[in-house]
Parts: C-alpha cells; structure tokens; sequence
C-alpha cells in the first residue's frame, strides 16, 4: 500500500482536495439555505438536482473522453465547478441554486470518471485492492475534513464559498503535472437493467433504496441539523460521524461477508441502520444521541453499496462483472434523486424527524426485502463467491467498475490456488 501511494500520492492528493470541495459545498449550502429563509420542500429539490446531475454525468463523460480526452475534460468540468460555486452567493434564489447543482453535479462526475481512471491506469493487478482501500480512505478523509472548514468563515457570507472554488481549481495541478500518462479509456459493453434484474433482485432493489438512504445523507444532513436549530460546529460533527462511521465499518463488514451468506448480513446491518435513524428520530433532542445514529447510519449504509455489489457478482459470470457496474451505478442514481425529495416532503410534514423517518423507512424495506429473498433461493457456496471490493456509493461507474474487475482477479486467483 505505501509503495502504491508513493507512486500515486499526486492523483491521491488531488482527489481528496476534490471531496474536501465538494464535501464543504454539499454542507454549507444546507446551512446557507436556512440562513437564506428557503423552505425545506426547496431545499430538498436543490439537494437531489446534484444526482440528476451526476447521474447524466456519468452517462455522458466517457463519451467526452473518448471525443476530446482526459486532460481537456478534467480542466474544463473543474473550471465550470469553480464559477458555480462563486455563484451560489451571487444568486441566493432557489431556482438558480437547483441549476447550479445540475451542472455541478454533471461536472464531478465528469471529473470522477476521469481521475478515476488515471487511478485504475496507475494501479496493477497486485495493487488494484489497494488502491481501491487508499482511493475510499482519501474520499472519506476529504469529506470529513471538510465539515472542519465551514468553522472557519461566516457561513452567510462569500468566504466559505471562495475556499471549495479555490481547492476544486488546484486540485487538478497535482493530477495533470502528475508523471502518470494519461491513460487509454475504454468501458465494458453494460448489461441491460432486465438483465441485471434477473440476476440478482436483491441486488437491484437494494441499490434503488440504497441511493436515496445515501443522498439523504449527502443532501439533507445539513438542512436537518439547521431545521433542528444546532449550531454550526454541531451541523459540521453531525454530518462527519456519517462518513467517519462508514470508515470504520466499511472493512470488518466486508471482511464478515466474505464467510457468509452475504443476505443475512445485508439484513443485519440494514436492520441497524434503520434502528440507528430510529434512534435519531424519537431522541434527537440529545446531541450525543444524534452523533451515535448517524454513525450508525453512516457505518451501515454505506457499506451496503459494497455488499450489494458483491452479492450480484455472486451470480454474475467473471467477464461479467464489469459490465454490470453501469447499471448498478444507474439504479442507484435514481434512487438517489427521489430521496433528498421524499426526505423534504415528509421534513415539512413532521418536522426535522422527517430526515432520519425516511432512512428508516428505506432500510427497514430493505432489511425486510432481503429477509424475503433468502426463501426464494439457496444462497451460493461461500466457496464460490466473489470476493468484497470496498467502494463509496459516491463514485463514478469507473470506480464501481474498477472493485469489480479486482473482484473478478481476486476470485479467478482463488480458484487457480485450489486447483
């Protein structure tokens, strides 16, 4: 792993300044909303107008590679992304802030898919795992430290937005003066969703849930703790014990699933999830309350990504693994743009405890849809599963393509050693 991020620490490096940005923009826009007077409904379309964007992102990005390459992608998405955040103050009107999220998330995407793949071009078949263990580290690391620096301005004026302008516009020096060529893009042919579907439902419906549990968190953790009146520190630890939760978590879960039936434990940890948003629901007047559901919820939720994509491979031939992820990446984006909706619409409902009812509502299904599934069919010999790639459920289908190459590598070594 050192040897690894000696060789890639300028790729690594700049893809945390990347999450460092996008982390701080998600949050503070929620607190800047409250300040602004919008009203929970608008927020919430202003959150999931981020998904729509990154979900046609990473639909149309390769094709802009392909047509122009990596280098002219990567500086003209990061440039756009840079003026939409000097914006946003510029223009505190709702309408504006959900086209601004349309193009920024467009614009991450393009930029994930393309940093992604210099990631995959810098890492071999030996260091393809470790790669993908530091790339979720550098992620999770960025997020949280970004929830550090919304202390460091007044949130109702233009600072806070200058700092993600300014760490998004460097963070693609240390990637294109990296001595890492740029690499040959090419993408698997997908699998069709009827396809995918039919391989594995668990699979599939998982990841729709799925999606709107983990924009809730991304969308709508901010404009929580505002509505729910904490303070700016309190918003900045509330939101980081999601991601610190999902790191944690995320290596002894996949570590457990690669001894089992990998249903029961998607069951499990989406029953405490559910529980832990439960938990925030009924007794969130108590700060440390708050922080122990949302790692709990971060710790289980974004997990689940990782263990439903091992569970589709599972019944996915090795070719075919790569091929899936588009798909996969698809079904969870558009989960992704109903949550932050549903999540506001039951916000202005109930209050506040509309943010975690609904993650619990979406993983209680979840828990008991994948309880229903392991009556409809024998689980696979553990001898014969795929073996558990860690990926964030913010990744671009690159990144979910590259766990399920390695995961394809991982078992085909395995089975040459048994023989």
């Amino acid at each position: 792993m050192i040897k690894f991020a000696s060789n890639a620490w300028a790729l690594l490096l700049g893809m945390m300044l990347l999450m460092i940005g996008n982390g701080l923009q998600g949050t503070l826009l929620g607190v800047r909303g409250e300040i602004e007077g919008f009203s929970t409904y608008q927020m919430s379309l202003v959150m999931s107008a981020y998904f729509v964007g990154f979900l046609g992102g990473s639909r149309m990005a390769p094709e802009m590679i392909r047509r122009v390459g990596h280098v002219r992608v990567f500086a003209a998405l990061a440039s756009f992304i840079s003026a939409v955040l000097i914006l946003y103050p510029t223009f505190a009107d709702p309408w504006a802030w959900t086209i601004g999220r349309v193009v920024i998330g467009f614009c991450f995407s393009g930029v994930y898919v393309t940093a992604e793949s210099w990631l995959n071009n810098a890492a071999t078949n030996e260091t393809r795992g470790q790669a993908l263990s530091l790339y979720m580290m550098v992620q999770m690391a960025g997020i949280v430290a970004a929830q550090g620096l919304l202390l460091v301005a007044d949130p109702s004026g233009f600072i806070l937005f200058v700092i993600p302008s300014v760490l998004v516009s460097i963070s693609f020096a240390p990637i294109l003066l990296s001595i890492t060529p740029t690499p040959a893009f090419d993408t698997a042919k997908p699998m069709t969703l009827r396809q995918i579907m039919r391989v594995s439902p668990l699979g599939c419906v998982g990841m729709f849930l799925l999606g709107g549990v983990f924009a809730s968190q991304f969308g709508m953790a901010a404009v929580y703790g505002a509505q729910a009146g904490l303070e700016l520190g309190q918003i900045a630890m509330f939101v980081s014990s999601f991601y610190i939760g999902a790191t944690l978590l995320q290596f002894p879960l996949g570590w457990l699933s690669d001894g089992m039936d990998r249903r029961l434990l998607i069951m499990v940890v989406a029953a405490i999830g559910g529980g832990g948003a439960v938990l925030g629901m009924i007794a969130g007047g108590s700060f440390a309350v708050l922080l122990i559901a949302a790692f709990l919820i971060g710790g289980m939720s974004n997990p689940l990504y990782s263990l439903l994509i091992a569970y589709t491979n599972d019944f996915l031939e090795l070719d075919d693994m790569a091929a899936a992820s588009g798909g996969m990446v698809f079904i969870n984006g558009v989960g992704a743009i109903a949550g932050p909706l549903i999540a506001g619409w039951l916000m202005g409902i109930i209050g506040a405890p509309g943010f975690f009812l609904q993650i619990a509502l979406l993983l209680v299904a979840l828990a008991g849809y994948a309880a229903y599934r392991m009556t409809q069919r024998a689980a696979p010999d553990v001898e014969d599963t795929a073996s558990y790639a860690p990926v964030s459920p913010s990744a671009s289908p690159v990144a979910v393509g590259i766990a399920q190459e390695y995961a394809a590598e991982t078992a085909q070594d395995e089975a040459e050693n048994s023989l």
